[in-house]
């Protein structure tokens, strides 16, 4: 390539003018990085979604512009801000990730893009994030369905249960019945006050079918955004095709009514059909006749031309018939992607001003969404000593005070510096200066409220994973392990340096979970919280059989290539195996193969997160739109839990845990036939059970009933309850893949000497027999070894954990490394971790 070209390679500049993209993942994100929540029920089968990045060997920053000389040379930048733009997450009817349409506008020089999908802010979060990655503005709207009449939305005390309409949703039809209107906002006002009315209508209907009016709408957003014409569904663009100009000027009076004359804009677009200069006359004359304003868009549906054939194939996925039946109701070419703003000059130049003045009002409307970040409510203090409400921090010292002195026994006096009592004071005290100094009493007042609401219902749960790490949550009784005594690190739960606030999940008792769901539902109500979303995406199997039915494959031949298809595995998986003759290992058609690739990892429909739920200080259907779930009374945010956590919403995980309701019932049939209550943290470790332990005989025993732990236990032979720790922590992908279990059962069996690389090891590796398991070892061995603080430790776990791990490594080395010549002695490595 010449000097002066873009510092590319070839493939990526194919790739590029095929329309296809740079060489990474599907949704515009770094290869390996998870795009969709894979979890099940429990949280550590669910994997993060890693953050944007721009294409590889971009660095916006300093070359932001390393695609213009692919774009033609003689063509001058002109302003143009794209208004109306689906996504994926318009579900089944845009083709292109919310990342893809971000980044072809930056390549393209748009001055800003809005992300309108329906009826809801499904992909802006993907989107924000994006966008801010290449320097793009981000207007955030809707294009919303108007399904009702007069006005539907609920107060909060209305809103308990669903509305069951009797309206079946058509979204399967051909052409789904309902008139549009496309809603941009005006900054993080008029963004809450359209997530408002959103809400509302999503709450106002059931699952499926919501209930938007028009006068809701207008309540909401008049004077605090745009109100666009909208498609040819939209009520003008109908109107003047169907009706003629009369009904068309009177349907637009009623906006301009509605909204504001200098809010309303008539949208015109132009895909290449012949009616469209057409109708685009008739509208520009209708605009200039009301003095209101025209902006041109391209109503777009997928990011380049080659997405074309992909957002055929979903329409007809939608509209459950295959392509040829579909044909008629389909786009004659490939026109609904995005277009420069030169282009569109060209394609508008008989109405001028309509290009510049989309760039006007983009610009006017673009917000980044950081902005709305939202935060914990208040919690509700009881008054102090003297009349006056007690602070969140005050509350939570007077809790935990009294839960320490229940665990741990009184203060302890001045010459007590060794005693456990001791320790875990002054390991409480730490704690608390820690949560105050960070400002997350209110997530633990939270936290111990849905405790004691299990206590008073007699609901058996109990915090789970790092949580158990903190003397706090102990004394508080939100976990059973006291980790003074089991010498647990608190800053592997929390420290000053980590993002976001903590993480408790709390196992409840699965038979009675919805009783603990519905109580924060009415304790915070449902304008105030709801449970987090769980976006479902095509997976390599349902990827063949939605395509082969989008290109009319029978019922039968759908199944039998979806049961070829690689069950962990990409469709590239598939693919490419070959049996040992060459041929291809399966009988799949390439057309197939290739939408269904294509199509892979794209959202498909919303399903609920297995226990997660939202609270925040300002309705929260303000901060994102909430609709309803298929369960009964539960509402559901449009986001994952990954958007969440990138939007500063704060989320609780409330898992069902089928094992607390057993033993629940085994409780209660002991008090009933035998007279007697069970405290199950008291029940003796009987050498008994650790002899059935041994023979495995462990079927339907939770945790140690799998072919893999059944195997280890004759072998590992334990004999107290640590050892069942450490077994549990034995099959897990780390230690097997990291060649610990064998060395670990041989010297727990003799057969191998307990060593050590180095003496300062011993002390974070001796209950674990010179083999490291957990992460809470790592993290001590930084502080015994190299003389890190637990806050540095805790970032070097991170670190470590991370698919970005090199440059974070590098990064805590050149942070750290003025530490690590005063490693040399234990002395000093107890004094720093002090």
């Amino acid at each position: 390539m010449g000097f002066n070209n873009p510092d590319m390679p070839w493939s990526d500049v194919e790739a590029l003018l095929s329309g296809r993209g740079p060489a990474r993942g599907r949704d515009g994100r770094a290869p390996g990085s998870s795009s969709w929540n894979a979890g099940g029920d429990g949280p550590a089968l669910g994997r993060k979604r890693q953050p944007f990045e721009p294409a590889a060997g971009r660095d916006t920053a300093a070359s932001p512009d390393v695609t213009r000389p692919l774009m033609r040379p003689d063509i001058g930048h002109v302003p143009y801000a794209e208004l109306h733009c689906h996504s994926n997450f318009s579900f089944l009817d845009g083709a292109s990730h919310p990342e893809a349409l971000a980044e072809e506008a930056s390549r393209l020089g748009l001055e800003a893009l809005a992300l309108t999908d329906h009826n809801g802010f499904y992909g802006i979060v993907r989107f924000a994030e994006a966008a801010r990655a290449v320097g793009l503005p981000t207007v955030f709207g809707a294009e919303i369905t108007l399904t009702a009449t007069g006005r539907q939305a609920r107060s909060e005390a209305e809103t308990q249960h669903q509305v069951h309409t009797g309206q079946v949703a058509d979204s399967h039809a051909p052409d789904p019945h309902g008139q549009h209107l496309l809603v941009l906002a005006e900054g993080p006002t008029g963004y809450a006050r359209l997530a408002r009315a959103l809400s509302g209508g999503h709450l106002a209907g059931e699952k499926g079918a919501p209930r938007f009016a028009f006068d809701d709408i207008a309540d909401a957003m008049a004077g605090h955004g745009w109100v666009l014409t909208g498609c040819r569904k939209g009520a003008v663009p109908a109107a003047m095709v169907d009706r003629g100009p009369r009904v068309a000027a009177r349907e637009l009076q009623r906006l301009v009514t509605a909204f504001g004359r200098d809010r309303v804009l008539v949208e015109l677009w132009d895909h290449g059909n012949p009616l469209d200069s057409v109708r685009n006359d008739a509208l520009a004359e209708l605009a200039a006749r009301h003095d209101v304003g025209c902006v041109a868009t391209n109503n777009v549906h997928y990011a380049t031309p080659a997405q074309r054939k992909l957002a055929t194939a979903v329409a007809a996925v939608r509209a459950r018939r295959s392509l040829d039946e579909l044909d008629p109701w389909l786009p004659a070419a490939a026109s609904a992607h995005l277009r420069s703003g030169a282009e569109q000059a060209r394609r508008f130049l008989r109405y001028p001003g309509v290009v510049q003045l989309a760039a006007e009002v983009g610009g006017a409307a673009a917000f980044d969404l950081s902005l709305v970040a939202p935060r914990l409510p208040p919690y509700p203090c009881p008054d102090g000593v003297d009349g006056q409400p007690l602070t969140e921090m005050a509350y939570l010292r007077q809790i935990a005070e009294a839960g320490g002195r229940r665990r741990y026994g009184d203060r302890p006096a001045a010459h007590e510096d060794l005693s456990l009592r001791a320790r875990a004071w002054r390991t409480i005290d730490h704690e608390l200066d820690v949560i105050e100094g960070l400002g997350f009493a209110g997530y633990f007042l939270v936290v111990w409220d849905i405790v004691e609401f299990c206590n008073r219902a007699n609901i058996f749960c109990q915090g789970r994973g790092s949580a158990a790490n903190s003397a706090v949550c102990y004394a508080l009784g939100v976990t059973k392990a006291d980790a003074v005594s089991l010498g647990l690190l608190f800053e592997r739960f929390l420290s000053p340096e980590r993002d976001g606030p903590p993480d408790i999940d709390m196992d409840i008792e699965s038979d009675r979970r919805e009783e603990v769901i519905q109580y924060v539902y009415q304790r915070y109500g449902r304008h105030h919280t709801a449970q987090v979303a769980n976006v479902i995406t095509y997976r390599a199997r349902s990827s063949v059989r939605d395509m082969a039915k989008a290109l009319g494959f029978a019922p039968g031949q759908q199944d039998a290539w979806s049961k070829q298809m690689d069950a962990w595995g990409s469709v590239a998986t598939t693919a490419n195996q070959t049996r040992p003759d060459g041929s291809a290992d399966h009988d799949i058609p390439a057309s197939v193969l290739e939408l269904a690739a294509e199509i892979e990892d794209a959202p498909r429909h919303l399903g609920i997160h297995s226990g997660g739920m939202v609270i925040c200080d300002r309705p929260v259907i303000e901060v994102c739109p909430v609709e309803w779930g298929r369960m009964q009374d539960r509402s559901v945010l449009q986001w994952d839990k990954d958007d969440c956590a990138a939007a500063g919403l704060v989320k609780f995980d409330l898992l069902g845990l089928g094992m607390l309701s057993a033993l629940h019932y085994a409780v209660d049939l002991i008090r009933e036939h035998r007279g007697y209550e069970v405290d199950l943290a008291t029940i003796p470790q009987e050498d008994d059970v650790y002899a059935m332990l041994c023979r495995a005989d462990t079927v339907g025993v939770f945790q140690i009933e799998s072919r893999a732990q059944m195997a280890t236990l004759p072998r590992l032979k334990p004999r107290r309850f640590y050892d069942l720790v450490v077994e549990v922590a034995l099959i897990r992908p780390g230690p097997i893949q990291g060649g610990s279990v064998h060395p670990y059962i041989r010297r727990r069996n003799g057969q191998e000497p307990v060593t050590y690389l180095h003496p300062l090891l011993e002390n974070s590796l001796g209950k674990t027999l010179g083999v490291p398991l957990f992460q809470e070892q790592l993290m001590q061995m930084a502080i015994d070894v190299a003389g890190f603080t637990p806050s540095e430790a805790d970032q070097l776990r991170q670190a470590m954990g991370s698919k970005r791990s090199r440059a974070r490594m590098e990064q805590l080395k050149h942070a750290c490394s003025p530490a690590w010549p005063s490693a040399a002695s234990p002395a000093t490595s107890r004094r720093r971790s002090s």
